[in-house]
């Protein structure tokens, strides 16, 4: 299979989530549009579709107009069927190609805090089965609001919205499950501009407190990112599966 990887930012890679990928057989492509590469109009020749992270708000179109033809693409594969896994900014943008808005929460959600499964969570195929309190890597300081159709699956006190589902295989996930062990310690220094806007002298801190967190639960993240990687996958894999709706008609026409 062949997964379509658009990239906002050299700090926040892919990192585990594809290497979980490549490990299932799974090519990458990945585009980096703020950069110059063009987002194509479809997802022709591709099965799945990750948008990434990045420090970038996501309805700032003025200093990145690469954002509209994202949020035309994953429309698209909406109407095409073709999952799509968007991490942070991802999940922003999911929201935002969706009819929300995305916002300044007022904090900045940074470490490892508890997340919780919903209800609905915890039967979802991604998520099914999983513990349901998580700790998982957080550096943000924006949300949204849950698109009309989304289904939400994962919450906590300090952003409500912290994973959805639209339909039956775009999901967004407000977290950074993918960091490498490196990337989740480089983040508060990545974002220290936000650090010290929020936290002024407390910043660093909060560095340690972060540090710390990610010695306690890197592994479980990790453990976390790999099952829901290789169930996002699972359903990429189910679509390739399906004759398109062209096939059908020309099958049933015979």
């Amino acid at each position: 299979m062949r997964l379509l990887v658009l990239q906002h930012c050299p700090v926040t890679p892919i990192g585990l989530a594809g290497e979980r990928a490549i490990e299932r057989g799974a090519e990458l492509v990945t585009l980096f549009p703020h950069d110059g590469d063009r987002v194509p109009e479809t997802m022709a020749g591709f099965g799945g579709l990750i948008v990434l992270g990045g420090p970038m708000h996501a309805g700032d179109d003025a200093r990145y107009p690469a954002f509209r033809p994202m949020l035309s693409l994953i429309r698209e594969c909406r109407a095409a069927n073709v999952p799509v896994l968007g991490l942070c900014l991802g999940a922003q943008l999911i929201a935002r190609a969706f009819g929300q808005l995305v916002y300044r929460f007022g904090a900045l959600e940074v470490g490892y805090p508890t997340v919780h499964l919903t209800s609905a969570g915890r039967i979802d195929p991604l998520f099914q089965g999983l513990d349901p309190e998580q700790r998982i890597m957080q550096m943000h300081e924006d949300s949204f609001d849950l698109p009309r159709e989304a289904v939400l699956l994962m919450r906590n006190d300090t952003c409500e919205n912290q994973a959805f589902r639209i339909g039956a295989s775009i999901y967004g996930i407000q977290a950074h499950p993918e960091v490498t062990r490196k990337d989740a310690r480089n983040f508060p220094r990545d974002c220290w501009i936000a650090m010290t806007r929020h936290y002024g002298d407390q910043a660093e801190a909060v560095e340690r407190r972060v540090l710390s967190e990610v010695d306690a639960y890197f592994e479980s993240g990790a453990a976390f990112c790999r099952a829901i990687t290789d169930r996002w996958l699972s359903l990429v894999g189910s679509s390739l599966s399906k004759p398109t709706r062209d096939c059908q008609e020309i099958s049933q026409a015979r």
